[in-house]
């Protein structure tokens, strides 16, 4: 997801990479692979790339193709775009969004819409999960459907006697819920809540709500369910200064400095640093409440945090950001493209890969959503927790609406020239939501070329 304006976790790990290839998995007796031997170049924490390099291992031994994993922890866009100049590009890969349009234009990734008829499964997959440069022009697909999410900590609702948060759409809190609650969940060093006499801002033990500005997926939906969007149905306005657009901001940023309720730049980690995951934040005690994504799941597990998951806040209709991962493509100048697409279609499937069962990705294809069967095969295990169904299944499928930073033309730019430093001046406090915006919006105009082509299947 090469969406500007993040720095938590492992959504870093979604725009870069750097190359560590690993020695090639030995290759299976027989086989339609014959004599192919195939590359697959990825990033991801050391939990992904345990589940990832088992999958390969698992598609050599039944499909008879040997594959060398190049596993890429950091720099990834450069490394790979060194290696598409020196003409070693891998077989098959992740991409950061931004880049996988731009290879595209190119003729550096296979066009995959002939390979639809031969697979139902990617014929099958949730619209918003494939990524089109043009009329039956199919570049590849995001790598998984993550969505946002309202992730707690049990105990800090236990302690403040709070009711925890709703787990199905329909239950929603409203903005003004969210706020109210988090007053009660907010506490200084002396227990006091931020609407009491001698509440201690400079001395927060926990705060109630930890939910990112910058972060274009965390704020996304909200701006949505408001009725307002980035940019008009030709992408080609910026609506951010739309009373709706500047009423979402306003209020994200009254979180911190109107409420005390938030924690603002730097509160939560040394100066410098990256604040800690929402696992640690919940589990040290420190937030009470944090809107991230659905990969956090994994690390609740890990890390064997009290948490619960429950649904975003709503304006008018509930809704969360949906598709927010990076690409996933074949590339062009392999040798064995036909081996390459069966590989890219086997590398995302629940059944050969475990990151489904442990919580890190969620599935592409429809059935998973809406089969009993198929939603059990990837749901019914200790890595999800009960609420799962109507917080996570049911909202994907319902109410999401596709992060626009896959669909906004020119938007890799736009964000690190004028969104992210614009939303910034948000966070610091300094400025007002409908000053800083109304100075962007035309700038952002200006640069805007379009949404990405759609094309139903």
């Amino acid at each position: 997801m090469a969406i500007p304006g993040t720095s938590l976790g492992r959504r870093d790990l979604l725009l870069l990479g750097g190359l560590a290839a690993t020695a090639a998995l030995p290759a299976a007796c027989g086989g339609a692979g014959g004599g192919a031997e195939l590359q697959f170049m990825y990033w991801g924490s050391t939990f992904e790339q345990k589940a990832v390099d088992r999958m390969l291992g698992q598609f050599t031994r039944s499909k008879g193709v040997r594959v060398r994993p190049l596993y890429t922890p950091d720099e990834y866009d450069v490394k790979l775009n060194t290696l598409i100049a020196g003409g070693r590009a891998p077989d098959v890969g992740y991409v950061p969004m931004a880049m996988s349009y731009r290879l595209a234009g190119q003729g550096k990734l296979v066009n995959l819409f002939p390979y639809l008829a031969k697979y139902p499964q990617l014929a099958g997959q949730l619209p918003g999960s494939l990524l089109w440069y043009g009329k039956d022009r199919l570049l590849g697909t995001t790598t998984a459907n993550e969505i946002e999410l309202l992730w707690y900590g049990r105990q800090a609702f236990a302690d403040a006697g709070v009711p925890l948060p709703p787990a199905e759409a329909s239950a929603a809190w409203s903005w003004d819920d969210l706020v109210a609650n988090a007053y009660k969940l907010t506490a200084d060093h002396n227990g006091r809540r931020p609407d009491e006499s001698g509440f201690d801002p400079r001395r927060t033990r926990r705060f109630g709500i930890s939910s990112s500005i910058t972060y274009g997926p965390a704020w996304y939906g909200f701006l949505r369910s408001n009725g307002a969007d980035i940019a008009d149905e030709k992408g080609t306005r910026c609506l951010l200064d739309t009373p709706e657009a500047i009423q979402v901001f306003q209020n994200l940023q009254d979180l911190v400095y109107e409420h005390r309720v938030g924690p603002g730049p730097g509160q939560l980690a040394a100066t410098g640093d990256d604040p800690p995951g929402t696992n640690v934040l919940l589990k040290s005690n420190r937030v009470a409440m944090g809107v991230d994504g659905h990969w956090s799941l994994l690390d609740m597990v890990e890390g064997k945090v009290d948490y619960g998951i429950g649904v975003l806040p709503k304006y008018h209709e509930p809704l969360t950001t949906t598709h927010v991962a990076g690409a996933s493509a074949v590339f062009s100048g392999s040798r064995h493209v036909d081996e390459a697409v069966e590989l890219f279609v086997f590398h995302n499937d629940p059944r050969y890969v475990d990151l489904f069962k442990q919580g890190l990705w969620m599935p592409q294809e429809r059935k998973y959503y809406e089969d009993p069967a198929a939603i059990a095969s990837w749901t019914r295990n200790s890595s999800h927790p009960p609420e799962f169904r109507t917080a996570v299944v049911d909202y994907a499928l319902k109410h999401g609406v596709p992060a626009f930073g896959s669909r906004l033309k020119n938007m890799e730019k736009i964000g690190s020239e004028v969104l992210t430093p614009a939303l910034q001046q948000i966070e610091l406090g300094k400025r007002k939501a409908a000053e800083v915006l109304r100075e962007a919006a035309p700038k952002i105009t200006a640069m805007l070329r379009g949404w990405q082509y759609t094309q139903e299947t």
